[in-house]
């Protein structure tokens, strides 16, 4: 079901030119970004050293997922729960969404990357969010790699949110389905991830997408995600390439018991 990769595999890079009609590329790809505080203490600069840092592997992590055919790519930058760091730490997170797309939204437009995010919006500052509305308008008509920030997301509050509007909407017990429930999930139109990838060293969820995550394939790895790569990418895609997925079912060719 997962995988956990060390550092230094040795495997080697795809090239720029690859066939990759050779290996299965997931058409969604999650990754929880972890590492950004441990990265920084590593070498003695202080913790917002790694989230500015994991800004550069955003850039090239995105441009690497578009070049494998990677059609939607979603990154938790942001949790419910990360409001309990230090208000410090908090006000310069909530400044980075800014920062990256000011940087780089004029080249995500040319990549033909389309914006979008997820999460409860309306807490973010006002400066935060205009950012994000922003790139999203800009990009709406983008027909390329969707780019999915999970904003002040949580998987618990998402689901009791979809509940919420169900009730609200009145309807009886039997009418409920996984279909109904999935549809009022907060972004009922992107496909569930086929690939979680969690950077970091550590193997949870993090209250993320649990819903979505049913049935993804899990790969852990040890890098924090300042180091996470163009490389590391590969690798991750290679693992997943090499899984055969059930869905809960049988092989191809395998007997019933």
């Amino acid at each position: 079901m997962f995988e956990k990769f060390s550092l230094n595999k040795g495997k080697t890079a795809m090239p720029k030119h690859e066939d990759t009609k050779s290996i299965s590329i997931p058409n969604h790809v999650a990754i929880i970004m972890d590492g950004n505080g441990r990265w920084a203490k590593k070498r003695g600069l202080p913790r917002v050293a790694g989230h500015r840092e994991a800004m550069k592997t955003i850039k090239r992590v995105t441009k690497e997922a578009d070049r494998l055919g990677v059609k939607v790519l979603t990154l938790y930058a942001f949790s419910t729960e990360n409001w309990k760091r230090p208000k410090a730490e908090v006000d310069f997170l909530m400044k980075l969404p800014q920062q990256f797309l000011n940087s780089y939204l004029k080249e995500l437009i040319e990549q033909n990357v389309q914006v979008k995010a997820m999460g409860d919006l309306s807490r973010l500052p006002t400066y935060t969010l205009s950012a994000v509305n922003d790139a999203i308008e800009k990009t709406k008509a983008n027909s390329g790699l969707i780019l999915n920030f999970a904003l002040n997301y949580g998987s618990h509050a998402e689901i009791v949110q979809a509940v919420k509007k169900i009730i609200r909407e009145a309807h009886s017990p039997e009418d409920i389905s996984e279909k109904m429930i999935a549809d009022h999930m907060i972004s009922p139109a992107l496909p569930d991830p086929d690939l979680l990838i969690r950077t970091g060293g550590e193997i949870r969820l993090s209250n993320f997408m649990l819903w979505q995550l049913a049935y993804t394939e899990l790969y852990f790895s040890e890098e924090y995600w300042p180091d996470f790569n163009e490389q590391s990418l590969q690798d991750a895609v290679r693992a997943f390439s090499s899984r055969q997925r059930r869905f809960g079912g049988l092989a191809e060719g395998s007997e019933n018991p």
